[in-house]
C-alpha cells in the first residue's frame, strides 16, 4: 500500500528495521502500551484480543505518526536509542511517512463505527494537545500569563490521554461492551495525565540510558512541563530563584542542572508525583467500576506510573 521508500521509513519507526532496510534483531520497538490496552480491555470486556486487533494496530499507527511529527516539531534527535526519523532520512521523508501512517490507521477502524468515534475524537485532541504545548512554550514562567497545573492537565489529557482513551474505548466497544466505552475513554484520558507527568519527570530526573532520549532537553525548550510549574508555584525561595533562571534561558550545561536542583528544592517533583498519583486514582477508579476483573489491565496502568519515584 506504500510506496517502497515509504514501506521502509514506516518499518523503522516501527522498530522493524534499521536505516538500510535490514532487519534490526533485538530491536526496541517500543513498549506497545496502546496496542495492548486494547487488547486487554476487549478481554476484560469478554471478547478476545483478537476481536480488539483492528483497534490496536489504529492507535500504534496513530502513536508512531504523532512521535515522527512530534520530534520534527521538537528538534529531537533521537527516539528510542537511535537517530529520529527525521534526522535518519530528511524531514520531508518523515512528515509524509507520519501521513501515510496516520492514514493507514484511519483506514484499520473506517467500516467500525462502533470504534471509530473514539479514533477520530482521539485525533482532534491530540492536535489540540500539541497546539497548547507549543503555545506555552512562548508564555512566560511568571505573571498574569502563566501557564496554569489546570492548563497543563487539559493539555496532557488531549496530547497523551486521548489515544489512551481510545484504546480503552476501541478495546471495550470492539469486545461486545459498547456501552462501557464512553467511561473507558474517560478513563484513559486520566491515565493520559498521569503517563505525561511521569514522562515530564524523566525528562529531568531520567536516565538517558533508558528513556533514549538525552536529559535536560525540556529545560532547554523552556517547555512547561508539570514538575517546573509545580516549583514555580510554591512561591518559596528556590522557586524565586529558579524563576530568576529560567528567565535567562537556561539552555547551557550548568544552567539546566542548576534549574533542575532547583525544581526538587521548591518541591516540584514531590508535587508532580502527588499528582500523578491523583491521576492514577482517578483512573483507576474507573477502571474498576466497569471492568473490576482487569487484572492485567490495572498492573499496565500501573506499569505506566510507576516508572520513576
Amino acid at each position: 500500500m506504500l510506496h517502497p521508500s515509504g514501506r521502509q521509513m514506516a518499518a523503522y519507526v516501527l522498530g522493524w528495521s534499521d536505516t538500510d532496510g535490514g532487519p534490526r534483531g533485538g530491536a526496541d520497538g517500543g513498549k506497545s502500551v496502546r496496542p495492548a490496552i486494547a487488547m486487554l480491555s476487549a478481554e476484560a470486556a469478554g471478547g478476545t484480543a483478537e476481536d480488539a486487533l483492528p483497534g490496536a494496530v489504529a492507535v500504534e499507527l496513530v502513536h508512531a505518526f504523532s512521535l515522527t511529527h512530534d520530534d520534527i516539531i521538537d528538534r529531537d534527535e533521537l527516539r528510542r536509542h537511535r537517530a529520529a526519523l527525521w534526522k535518519a532520512y530528511g524531514v520531508g521523508p518523515a512528515l509524509l511517512t507520519g501521513d501515510a501512517l496516520l492514514a493507514l490507521a484511519v483506514g484499520q477502524l473506517a467500516g467500525r463505527p462502533e470504534a471509530m468515534p473514539y479514533l477520530s475524537a482521539a485525533l482532534i485532541e491530540l492536535v489540540q494537545g500539541q497546539t497548547a504545548d507549543m503555545a506555552f512554550e512562548n508564555r512566560p514562567w511568571s505573571g498574569p500569563d502563566v501557564v496554569t497545573i489546570d492548563e497543563y492537565a487539559e493539555m496532557a489529557a488531549g496530547k497523551t490521554g486521548g489515544l489512551l482513551g481510545a484504546a480503552a474505548a476501541a478495546g471495550v466497544a470492539l469486545g461486545g461492551a459498547p456501552e462501557l466505552a464512553d467511561r473507558m475513554w474517560g478513563m484513559g484520558r486520566d491515565l493520559g495525565v498521569a503517563f505525561q507527568i511521569v514522562d515530564d519527570m524523566l525528562g529531568i530526573w531520567g536516565d538517558p540510558r533508558l528513556t533514549g532520549k538525552p536529559v535536560y532537553n525540556d529545560l532547554r525548550r523552556d517547555k512547561k512541563t508539570l514538575p517546573v510549574l509545580a516549583a514555580l508555584a510554591t512561591g518559596g525561595p528556590a522557586a524565586r530563584e529558579l524563576a530568576a533562571v529560567l528567565a535567562t534561558g537556561a539552555t547551557d550545561e550548568e544552567s539546566v542542572r542548576q534549574a533542575a536542583h532547583l525544581v526538587e528544592e521548591a518541591g516540584g517533583r514531590e508535587r508532580a508525583r502527588v499528582l500523578a498519583d491523583r491521576y492514577m486514582r482517578s483512573a483507576l477508579g474507573v477502571l474498576d467500576e466497569c471492568l473490576p476483573d482487569a487484572v492485567e489491565l490495572r498492573a499496565l496502568c500501573h506499569s505506566l506510573v510507576d516508572r520513576v519515584n
